[in-house]
């Protein structure tokens, strides 16, 4: 980030940004909820090398499928309709990143629990992408070759990961059954729903902003939104890293699965108040870093925001228990009222108040959506759910 925002400036960096979310909002079509229900599949599957391999083809290849009709639906609103502005170059020469995450397989490793190898590509891959970063952005004009080139990094290491399933862990590849790809899209489609309406709710408000503020306070708040969304991602990370495991104990012994996840999110809630209250009281430091500014609208974003992996790391139980108990329509249920509510207080707050607004609508929605998961669980009246949160409080003791 400091590398972009000092080469780039504000404005462009802002640009840049906002043809991320643009690809990033086309690749909850692109990973078509599999992201959630892969993991699940293969670590129920572990011992069943055939059935990993029907579980990991539908996958990829659904998600390369998806992957080209989103390429096509963006290059027709760009080339035919002359959507997307000022920045539908650096949107174009983004469009790599849509078969980047196509050929993501952290959702297989999550289910065979051997997250090593996704993070040694991580790290290869991010380094290249850094020392891409400093031989060929140089100024404004380099600005369409930044998503380009994260996508290029992304998309060669995760080939060779593809390969090591294949060939290492002995995953047959093969292109499935139109039958069984069209079952697969049925049954997942709740979850692309839901995971459509998470993504507008957590981060669809730098395209909401787009609308109502100039090019310089896009550039000022998604500098502060970055730095949120990186914190965000860990209840997030964690979420996904206990899921497996989560699943299996879910079906094999309750009371460890409570324990468990009762640790879990304790441990969750504790890590991202450190997070919080860091983020608060070095946000200048923080701002300066990146920027080499004191901006002042800045850091004023970013002490807002800086509570949003707070409130975010409360739903992480709740997730869990969502996710372990297949309620995929209590998911969709939530995460579209979520959805909903982040679009009216986000557009609402953003219009009359510019930033701020828009910085007090993304905190007020990660709040409704704790709330709204919270009550959805409890209407649902589920043993689990209530035994879990006595178990959390100490009010609950097994026979």
């Amino acid at each position: 980030m400091p590398l972009l925002i000092q080469s780039l400036g504000v404005d462009q960096f802002g640009l840049v940004n906002l043809s991320l979310s643009t690809i990033y909002l086309a690749n909850v079509w692109v990973t078509f909820g599999f992201n959630l229900s892969g993991p699940r599949e293969i670590a129920i599957n572990q011992e069943k090398s055939e059935a990993m391999s029907e579980v990991a083809s539908k996958v990829f290849f659904s998600k390369l499928l998806f992957a080209t009709l989103a390429g096509l639906i963006l290059g027709v609103l760009i080339f035919v309709f002359g959507f997307f502005g000022d920045h539908k170059i650096i949107l174009l020469f983004s469009l790599l990143l849509l078969f980047s995450e196509a050929t993501q397989s952290t959702w297989f490793f999550q289910g065979v629990e051997k997250m090593k190898w996704v993070s040694l590509a991580n790290l290869f891959s991010k380094g290249l992408y850094l020392l891409a970063l400093v031989l060929f952005i140089k100024a404004p004009e380099d600005a369409k070759w930044v998503n380009f080139l994260l996508g290029f990094t992304a998309f060669g290491f995760n080939v060779l990961l593809i390969g090591y399933i294949h060939f290492m862990l002995k995953i047959k590849l093969f292109f499935p059954e139109w039958k069984a790809l069209l079952l697969s899209w049925k049954e997942n489609f709740p979850l692309f729903l839901s995971g459509m309406a998470s993504y507008v709710s957590v981060s669809g408000g730098l395209i909401i902003l787009s609308f109502f503020a100039s090019a310089t306070v896009l550039g000022m708040f998604s500098m502060a939104e970055k730095v949120t969304m990186v914190l965000r991602m860990v209840p997030t990370l964690i979420t996904q890293a206990i899921y497996p495991n989560a699943s299996k104990l879910f079906n094999s012994d309750h009371l460890q699965f409570y324990a468990f996840l009762r640790k879990v999110y304790i441990g969750a809630l504790f890590l991202s108040l450190i997070i919080t209250v860091v983020a608060f009281l070095f946000s200048p430091q923080i701002i300066w870093f990146l920027s080499k500014e004191d901006l002042e609208e800045s850091i004023y974003f970013l002490r807002m925001l800086s509570f949003v992996p707070l409130v975010a790391s409360l739903n992480t139980a709740n997730m869990i228990l969502i996710l372990v108990e297949n309620h995929n329509r209590l998911l969709f249920n939530a995460t579209w009222t979520s959805c909903c509510f982040m679009i009216l207080s986000c557009t609402g707050l953003g219009y009359f108040f510019g930033g701020i607004g828009l910085a007090y609508g993304l905190l007020a929605t990660e709040m409704f959506i704790f709330i709204s998961c919270l009550f959805l669980l409890k209407v649902k009246n589920t043993p689990h759910f209530e035994t879990f949160y006595k178990r959390l409080f100490g009010s609950y003791y097994p026979a």
